[in-house]
C-alpha cells in the first residue's frame, strides 16, 4: 500500500488521478488544498496510519522532509526496516560539512536503499550505505503510453500538428518556469543556434528540414513573464512557442511531433521529462547536471550532454541534431531501447529488491544521539 501526503499540490497544476482498482492508496490530507499540514498533525496522522498498518518495511522518499522524519522516527522505534527512496547526487546543490555529517547519522538508520541511477546510488555510499545495499530504478514512466501515443500520433502527423498548433521543426522543451530550470541560457542558445551554431553541413536554404527549427516550450511558474520578455528582445516570437501547462493526455502529442528533446537544469534530481522524450523515440539534448544525464545519454547514439552554464555549447548540440545528416530516426531508436531498460518493469524490480534486502539485514540499532538527531530535526 501507499500513504499520499496530499492529493493536491501546490506546485504543480496537474488533475486528480483515481487509483489503480486492487491498490491500496491512502490519502493522509485531502481537504488542505495542497498546501502542507501542521508539522505535528502530520506526525501524528503519518505514525498512526503505520501503527494501523504495521507494515514489514517502509520506504522512505528521502531523509529531510517531515513527512519522511516521522516515518523514519516510526521505523526506528517499532524495529521495523526502513528503505530510503533517493534521487539526490553529490553535486545538485553546494556540500557543507556539518550537514553531511547530519546526513550521514539518518541515512545509518535505514537498511537498504532505492535510487534512480549510479550517481544516486554513489552519493548514497558517500554518506555510509552500502552500494550492494541499493538498487536502482526509482525515476520511471509508462514508457508504453507515451510509445504507444507517439506512434499513434505520427500516424496523423498533419492533422495533430494542425489540431495543436504546432510547427513542422522543432526542438521541445518542457519545465517548470522557475530559476532552476535554466530557461532564460536556452533562449539565448536557441537564438545562437539560428545566427550561429556549430554547422556540420551547409545550410541549403531549398531544403525545409535545413531551415532553423523552432522551439516549443511547455510550462508555466512564476518566470514567464521574464521568458516572454526575452522572447521579445532576441525577436524571435514567431519561432519561439510558450503553449503553457499541458495536462497528461496532451504531452504525447508535443513529443511525438517534435524532433529533438532539450533539458537544460542546471541542477536536477533525475528529469522524468527525459524518460518521456525518450520513450516517444526522440533524441535528447541533456544538461550534465541532470541525475538522469549519465545512464540515459550515450553521447552521439541517442542524443547529447552538455554544459548548461555553456550557452554556445548548448547551441552547437542544437545545431549538430537538428543538421540534414544526422540520422534522428536512429537515435530515437536508440532512445527507446535505453529507456526499455528504465521502465516500470524496472520500478517493481528494484523496489522489491531493496525491500527483500532489508527484510534480509539486522535493523540497525539507534544510538542515543541517533534518537536526538531525530528529536531536533522534528521540531525544525
Amino acid at each position: 500500500m501507499a500513504l499520499e501526503l496530499l492529493d493536491r499540490d501546490s506546485t504543480y497544476a496537474w488533475d486528480l488521478v483515481p487509483g489503480s482498482a486492487g491498490f491500496d492508496r491512502r490519502v493522509l490530507f485531502s481537504d488542505l488544498e495542497g498546501q502542507a499540514p501542521p508539522a505535528r498533525d502530520l506526525r501524528q496522522r503519518v505514525q498512526a496510519t503505520l501503527s494501523e498498518v504495521q507494515p514489514a518495511a517502509v520506504l522512505i522518499p528521502g531523509w529531510s522532509e517531515p513527512h519522511a522524519l516521522a516515518a523514519l522516527e516510526w521505523c526506528v522505534r517499532c524495529r521495523v526496516p526502513a528503505v530510503v527512496m533517493s534521487e539526490t547526487t553529490a553535486w545538485d546543490e553546494p556540500r557543507k560539512a556539518w550537514k553531511e555529517w547530519g546526513k550521514r547519522l539518518c541515512v545509518r538508520l535505514f537498511s537498504a536503499g532505492f535510487v534512480g541511477g549510479h550517481p544516486h546510488q554513489d552519493y548514497l555510499a558517500t554518506l555510509g550505505l552500502p552500494r550492494e545495499r541499493t538498487a536502482l530504478g526509482y525515476d520511471a514512466v509508462d514508457n508504453q503510453y507515451f510509445a504507444a501515443r507517439a506512434e499513434e500520433i505520427g500516424k496523423q502527423k498533419a492533422e495533430s500538428r494542425n489540431r495543436y498548433g504546432l510547427p513542422e521543426h522543432y526542438f521541445l522543451a518542457s519545465a517548470r518556469f522557475v530559476e532552476k530550470k535554466n530557461l532564460i541560457r536556452l533562449l539565448e542558445a536557441y537564438a545562437r543556434y539560428r545566427t550561429c551554431g556549430e554547422k556540420p553541413e551547409p545550410r541549403a536554404r531549398s531544403s525545409e528540414s535545413a531551415r532553423p527549427w523552432d522551439l516549443v516550450l511547455l510550462g508555466d511558474g512564476p518566470l514567464r513573464g521574464e521568458l516572454e520578455l526575452r522572447v521579445a528582445d532576441l525577436a524571435l516570437q514567431t519561432a519561439i512557442h510558450l503553449p503553457g501547462f499541458k495536462q497528461y493526455p496532451d504531452l504525447p502529442a508535443y513529443y511525438a511531433l517534435a524532433g529533438a528533446f532539450v533539458h537544460a537544469s542546471t541542477t536536477e534530481p533525475w528529469g522524468l521529462v527525459v524518460n518521456e522524450a525518450m520513450a516517444s523515440g526522440l533524441p535528447v539534448l541533456v544538461s550534465n547536471r541532470c541525475g538522469c544525464a549519465r545512464d540515459l545519454v550515450e553521447e552521439a547514439r541517442n542524443g547529447f550532454t552538455f554544459d548548461p552554464l555553456n550557452v554556445e555549447e548548448m547551441a552547437n548540440r542544437m545545431a549538430q541534431v537538428a543538421a540534414t545528416n544526422c540520422d534522428r530516426k536512429a537515435m530515437g531508436c536508440r532512445s527507446r531501447e535505453i529507456i526499455a531498460l528504465w521502465g516500470p518493469e524496472a520500478f517493481a524490480k528494484g523496489l522489491s529488491q531493496a525491500v527483500n534486502t532489508a527484510l534480509a539485514v539486522p535493523v540497525p540499532k539507534p544510538s542515543l544521539l541517533d534518537r536526538v538527531l531525530l528529536q531536533v530535526l522534528l521540531r525544525r
